[in-house]
């Protein structure tokens, strides 16, 4: 006789919901913690407005407390369902979780509100998680390649930049003079950092035909500056075409792993089975 597969235990299904996107259950979980989230963040921000705060000021204070307790029975279970939670713990979310959940507690004990509150807007995050479009997880992951394929490309550029900033803010420095608002040589590397990145908020600006001669030129070059980069994620995008890029969004319940290939039986991080 055939060996019936055991049925899978409490903590298997708090796993499944909470770190799976791929079932209905997980799917809700998802979206319904990303209503929250959003909810949160408006709070947040409309209790930064004193008129509204003094009106609504209980009702804020209510509110974020239920929120807070959402939170932190999402992170307990999180601690639950994983057979290490240590791996969970100090991983990018679970940091994230965390100081996402003790600013309430940590006002109610000491008082006055605290800045972690910002640190919610990461969580947002999390709807990636629910797309499961093939087409725009993979030219997503496909983009954070490019631009990690970029970085060094990236850095010379910037270098590169940098050097022409300080260059044209010295040369600036020397032309304009205290006259011209260009006091000393950070005021003119900032005024060419402005021009070159074609901002231009106006605060300073030459008043010499030959400071505006420079002024010019950096214009121009600034608009040419702005395509480079734009040029080298795209060769690295079009470089990328060719490779598949996996859009698998299981967890390992054993290590908290989540970076695996389509269609995926094992782990391969720690080798244990991802679905029990």
């Amino acid at each position: 006789m055939a060996k019936t597969q055991p049925k899978p235990g409490w903590k298997s299904k708090i796993h499944e919901i909470i770190y799976e996107a791929d079932t209905p259950a997980g799917k809700f979980f998802d979206v319904a913690l990303l209503i929250v989230i959003l909810i949160s963040i408006v709070l947040v921000m409309l209790e930064s407005v004193s008129s509204i705060n003094v009106k609504y000021y209980w009702h804020f204070y209510i509110a974020e407390w239920i929120i807070t307790l959402i939170f932190s029975i999402e992170y307990i279970l999180r601690i639950i369902a994983i057979k290490k939670p240590k791996n969970y713990i100090f991983s990018f979310y679970g940091i994230v979780d965390l100081l996402s959940t003790i600013p309430t507690y940590i006002a109610f004990i000491f008082g006055g509100h605290n800045l972690l509150f910002a640190v919610r807007a990461l969580r947002l995050l999390r709807v990636f998680r629910i797309l499961k479009i093939a087409r725009y997880v993979g030219e997503s992951n496909r983009l954070l390649l490019a631009l990690r394929n970029s970085r060094p490309k990236i850095i010379v550029f910037l270098f590169a930049v940098l050097i022409i900033c300080i260059i044209m803010g010295t040369l600036m420095h020397l032309v304009e003079g205290e006259k011209g608002g260009f006091d000393n040589i950070p005021i003119s590397i900032y005024w060419a950092i402005v021009t070159l990145t074609t901002v231009g908020f106006g605060d300073i600006y030459p008043v010499t035909p030959f400071g505006q001669v420079i002024a010019s030129f950096i214009m121009i070059v600034g608009y040419g500056i702005i395509a480079v980069p734009t040029g080298i994620v795209t060769s690295e995008i079009t470089r990328s075409q060719k490779k598949k890029i996996p859009t698998n969004t299981q967890v390992c319940p054993h290590c908290n792993e989540s970076k695996h290939i389509d269609d995926a039986e094992f782990c391969h991080n720690c080798g244990k089975k991802l679905n029990e």
